[in-house]
């Protein structure tokens, strides 16, 4: 693992999910775990979300797209809250979990719709606020 790798894989981490989250994550783990968190921070977040070939709000979307299609609520729920870090709106966001039903289907949908909710909930936002009443 080369150093300058997680050093900018830290920041960009703290950047996209918030000092709070990347604490967390970092803070004292075991020796079982903390190789997966150093490959995570150095790979993931230290070569690939520091590439210029992407605006972070576009690799935030693409990103929700795919763990909505792999099921994986909690990394969904985290970058739910990094996608809004990122500038992506309640209404970009419920555009990928409409699109995710057509290609990953309605129960992949349905889950992560209740997912992001919980997400959007904890940061303080209320849905309500953004949309119309759908009619019935």
């Amino acid at each position: 693992m080369n150093s300058s790798d997680f050093d900018r894989g830290e920041a960009m981490r703290r950047t996209v999910l918030g000092d709070p989250h990347v604490d967390r994550e970092l803070s004292n783990p075991d020796q079982f775990f903390q190789p997966m968190q150093a490959m995570v921070t150095s790979f993931a977040w230290g070569d690939v979300w520091t590439r210029d070939d992407l605006p972070l709000k576009t690799r935030s979307l693409i990103t929700l797209a795919m763990l909505i299609a792999l099921n994986r609520p909690n990394e969904l729920q985290v970058h739910t809250l990094g996608a809004l870090r990122n500038g992506c709106s309640v209404s970009e966001i419920r555009g990928v979990l409409m699109h995710s039903a057509v290609y990953c289907g309605f129960p992949a949908a349905l889950d992560s719709f209740r997912t992001v909710s919980k997400a959007l909930k904890s940061a303080g936002i209320d849905t309500e606020e953004h949309f119309t009443k759908f009619p019935v």
